[in-house]
C-alpha cells in the first residue's frame, strides 16, 4: 500500500510568507502540499479541506505547527482524533508531535486526557457555583424582561381589545415574549386583584 505525506501551511494575511512553512514541508517528505491564507478562526478553509479529501488511510497530514490549524487545544484534539479515525497520521514539525510512532501517539492521548480532565473539571465547577448561588438565593441567568408589573398591564391593555403588536411594542418586548408571559387564553381572563 502506497502512503502519502500531505502538508498544510497557512498564513493569516496576503502579507505574510508561506515560504518558511513550504520549505519545510517539502523537506519533511511532503508529496503534495495545500495552502490558505485566512485567519485561523475561519471555519471555511478550503486549502485545509482539500488536504483533508486527499488523505486515504496510512497517509499523514504534516504541518509546521500546531496553531496553522487551529486556537485551541479542544479543536486541535477533535482534529487528530478525527484523523486517528480514519487511520491518518499527524506530524507537527515544530511542536515534535507525530502518531505515526508509539511515542508520539502516547504524548498525543496524554494531551488528550488532560484536555477532557480540564473540561470535566470546568464543568464540576461550573455546577458547584450554580448549586452554591442557589444556595445563597440567587438565580442565574438574564434579568426577566416581564415583570409582574407589564404583566398586570399587558392583561389589562389586552382585555381592553389593544392589539396585540401595540402592546408588545408600548410594554417594549416582541409578541412572542408577550405571549409567552401572557398567553392569548390567559389575556381573556379577568386581571387578579
Amino acid at each position: 500500500m502506497v502512503t502519502h505525506r500531505i502538508g498544510y501551511a497557512r498564513v493569516s494575511t496576503r502579507d505574510q510568507n508561506l515560504d518558511l512553512q513550504r520549505d519545510a514541508l517539502q523537506r519533511a517528505g511532503c508529496d503534495k502540499i495545500y495552502y490558505d491564507t485566512i485567519s485561523g478562526t475561519k471555519a471555511q478553509r478550503p486549502g485545509l479541506d482539500q488536504a483533508l479529501d486527499n488523505l486515504r488511510e496510512g497517509d499523514t497530514l504534516v504541518v509546521w505547527k500546531l496553531d496553522r490549524l487551529g486556537r485551541s487545544v479542544k479543536d486541535l484534539l477533535d482534529f487528530a482524533g478525527g484523523l486517528s479515525d480514519r487511520g491518518v497520521g499527524f506530524v507537527s514539525l515544530t511542536d515534535a508531535i507525530d502518531t505515526t510512532t508509539v511515542s508520539g501517539r502516547f504524548f498525543f492521548n496524554v494531551m488528550a486526557s488532560l484536555a477532557q480532565m480540564e473540561r470535566e473539571l470546568m464543568v464540576e465547577r461550573t455546577q458547584a457555583g450554580l448549586h452554591a448561588a442557589r444556595e445563597q438565593g440567587r438565580v442565574g441567568g438574564r434579568k426577566r424582561i416581564m415583570t409582574d408589573a407589564k404583566i398586570r398591564s399587558a392583561r389589562k391593555l389586552l382585555n381592553q381589545g389593544t392589539p396585540p403588536r401595540e402592546v408588545a411594542d408600548t410594554l417594549g418586548v416582541s409578541v412572542p415574549t408577550l405571549y409567552r408571559w401572557v398567553p392569548a387564553a390567559a389575556a381573556t381572563q379577568a386581571p387578579k386583584k
